[in-house]
């Protein structure tokens, strides 16, 4: 493993080497005082008039700078010797984090670089009725079509709908969990329904039906599957084996969105009004912190350190850490860039989605650095309500169409 790493990483330096020979032939022609060197046995040319080949820096400066990770201070020097002030520092560890995000991707590795421009170009499946929230098991993407009651499973590499479960009245959100996928029915008592994808499609099979009222958001800790009822101001607690439901409902309003951190649930509370509120929950369901977001916030994501809470009535987008000692900090209000009634988010590995139910549009961010990307056209009257992602492309259930797009 060790050498198979090492060639690896030698293999990786020649290819910035082989840059570094063309972009010095370039820096050549110009007449730049340019100083070339070998590194891993290539000649290499650096712009950079202050760093002599006999520097022992010079090939890591040569990578970091071939690589993007570095500009230098002019088109010619570099400062070596320069002290690194921290926002200079802020600058390498952002541009290091977009690079590996980037060149780490599925995106990266098939050359799917690109952001789909317009409507025209998204890739479009006829659902069921109403398709509501959507999710991803790794190879199928599995839609709740609330108002035809049925659950479609979409192949991802076609986007060809393969199966279709029946009997699952008010379908809303979707868990892929252990190795089955479950869904909330949004009812009075609320439901929780399961499928086996091993099994010939037919009737969902029902779980429970003593949630709390309108279950909405659905979330897994590995033990414990969660559900944030809207119209019964409630937290659900199912435990499958032995099948067991606690209902928390203290301190609760209006509940959409779920989602888990990797130690904790956290929920969005509508709050009856503005602020909006987002509750980091106990083991218990009980509340152990709260946090003021936007007016109305739907569904959050989780990118793995911060929560992207859309707010629907604000048209913003709360970014929130989760875990640390800045746990609970809002750390940017997100505004403009598109939004327009947000209702979802998501997370590819690199860029932040959130659907814009008012907007018939998506907004994009780079999740790194909350830099607005974009906003992009899902086509007049789709209403885009639930998202997701799958590392390769972005889902996203298009309501008023009965369609599901891939972004």
């Amino acid at each position: 493993m060790n050498k198979f790493r090492e060639s690896n990483r030698k293999s990786y330096v020649r290819a910035i080497v082989l840059v570094a020979v063309m972009i010095g032939i370039t820096t050549t022609s110009n007449h730049l005082r340019a100083n070339t060197g070998p590194c891993e046995g290539v000649p290499t040319t650096l712009p950079f008039t202050d760093v002599p080949v006999d520097n022992v820096f010079f090939c890591a400066i040569a990578a970091a700078y071939f690589s993007g990770l570095t500009n230098g201070t002019t088109a010619t020097t570099y400062a070596p010797s320069a002290n690194v002030p921290r926002e200079q520092m802020a600058a390498f560890v952002t541009r290091t984090m977009d690079q590996s995000l980037k060149r780490g991707s599925r995106r990266a590795g098939l050359d799917q670089y690109w952001t789909t421009q317009v409507a025209n170009n998204l890739g479009l499946t006829d659902v069921g009725d109403g398709p509501a929230l959507v999710r991803s098991d790794g190879d199928s993407l599995w839609v709740a079509n609330a108002i035809s009651g049925t659950i479609s499973r979409v192949q991802a590499s076609n986007g060809k709908v393969v199966q279709t479960w029946t009997g699952a009245a008010n379908a809303l959100g979707v868990l892929c969990a252990m190795g089955k996928v479950f869904v909330t029915g949004a009812t009075t008592p609320g439901t929780l329904y399961q499928i086996d994808p091993t099994q010939a499609a037919g009737a969902v099979t029902t779980l429970s039906s003593a949630l709390g009222a309108g279950p909405s958001g659905i979330a897994f800790d590995g033990q414990r599957i969660w559900t944030a009822n809207t119209t019964g101001e409630s937290v659900s607690i199912i435990t499958l084996n032995p099948p067991s439901i606690t209902n928390a409902v203290t301190g609760f309003s209006t509940l959409f969105g779920i989602i888990y951190d990797g130690a904790n649930m956290w929920v969005t509370d509508n709050n009856a009004g503005n602020p909006g509120k987002l509750h980091k929950l106990g083991s218990n369901g009980a509340i152990l912190l709260t946090v003021d977001v936007g007016n109305t916030p739907l569904y959050p994501f989780f990118d793995g350190t911060n929560i992207w809470v859309p707010n629907r009535n604000s048209d913003t987008v709360s970014v929130v850490r989760a875990t640390g000692g800045l746990a609970g900090t809002v750390l940017a209000t997100l505004s403009g860039n598109g939004l327009n009634a947000p209702r979802q988010a998501a997370f590819d590995g690199e860029r932040i989605l959130v659907t814009n139910g008012a907007g018939n549009s998506v907004s994009l961010w780079r999740a790194t650095d909350f830099t607005p990307i974009g906003t992009f056209s899902t086509g007049a009257g789709t209403a885009p309500l639930g998202v997701c992602g799958d590392g390769l492309n972005f889902w996203i259930t298009l309501q008023d169409a009965d369609r599901l797009a891939r972004f």
